[in-house]
C-alpha cells in the first residue's frame, strides 16, 4: 500500500461531487476511470466491501454524492441506475481477513479485487483517502474526501454501502440475535447487549475492541 501526498490537482471542496477528476484524466490520455471506495471499516462485525465503478459519462445518474449525505430509499434507488449505467466491480475482506491483517490493509486489498473485478480495464483510478493499494493494474492517485468531490467515487461509495447493507440484512437471517439489520454491525447498544449476552458470532471482528482481549 503507498501513501500518497495531499493532492492538489482541485483542492477546493465544491458542494457536491463534480466530474472535474474524470474529465481531467481523460483529457491526458487515459480512458475507463475508475472510482474506488470502501464501506464497513468501523464495525464490530461484517466485511469490508469495496466497489470500483466506471461512469458512463453520457449516463451519469442525477443526484449522485457520497453515501453518507443520502438517505437509504436514494442510495438503494442511485445504486440501481449506477448498475444499469455504469461497469461496476465489487469485492469485500471478511472478519477473519480484517483479524488477520488490520483493517486498513484489508480495505485496500478489497479495493484492489474490486478494481480487477470489473468487466472493463481501468486505465486511471481514482481512490477514496490518502493510500491507494499496492499492485494496481493501472496508474492511480488517491483523493481526500474523495466521496465528496468525485462522482465516480461517490458512484462507488453508493455501491458499496448498498451491498454491505444488504449482505448485514441477510446476515441478521442467519444470526438472529445481534439485530445486524439495525446496526449494520455498528456497535450499537443493542449490539453490544447482544454480544455481552450471546457472546461473539463468525462475524464479529475479534481484533476490535471491546471484543479484543489483551
Amino acid at each position: 500500500m503507498a501513501r500518497t501526498p495531499p493532492d492538489s490537482l482541485f483542492p477546493d471542496l465544491p458542494p457536491v461531487p463534480d466530474y472535474r477528476f474524470e474529465r481531467h484524466m481523460s483529457e491526458s490520455g487515459f480512458s475507463f476511470i475508475a472510482g474506488l471506495d470502501e464501506a464497513g471499516r468501523g464495525p464490530l462485525a461484517g466485511p469490508v466491501v469495496a466497489a470500483a465503478v466506471v461512469l458512463d459519462p453520457s449516463a451519469i445518474p442525477a443526484g449522485l454524492n457520497d453515501s453518507k449525505a443520502l438517505s437509504r430509499k436514494s442510495r438503494e434507488a442511485l445504486f440501481e441506475e449506477i448498475i444499469a449505467s455504469s461497469a461496476i466491480g465489487v469485492a469485500s475482506a471478511s472478519a477473519r481477513e480484517i483479524d488477520a491483517t488490520d483493517i486498513r490493509k484489508a480495505s485496500l486489498n478489497a479495493m484492489r479485487r474490486a478494481l480487477v473485478a470489473l468487466p472493463v480495464k481501468a486505465g486511471y483510478a481514482l481512490v477514496d483517502g490518502r493510500d491507494v493499494p499496492q499492485d494496481l493494474p493501472c496508474a492511480s492517485r488517491a483523493l481526500i474526501k474523495g466521496d465528496a468531490r468525485c462522482l465516480s467515487i461517490a458512484a462507488a461509495s453508493i455501491v458499496a454501502k448498498v451491498v454491505r447493507d444488504r449482505i448485514m440484512t441477510r446476515a441478521a437471517l442467519i444470526h438472529p440475535h445481534y439485530g445486524f439489520d439495525s446496526h449494520m454491525g455498528y456497535g450499537s447498544a443493542r449490539h453490544l447487549a447482544a454480544i455481552a449476552e450471546h457472546g461473539p458470532c463468525a462475524l464479529h471482528r475479534m481484533s476490535f475492541r471491546p471484543l479484543r482481549k489483551d
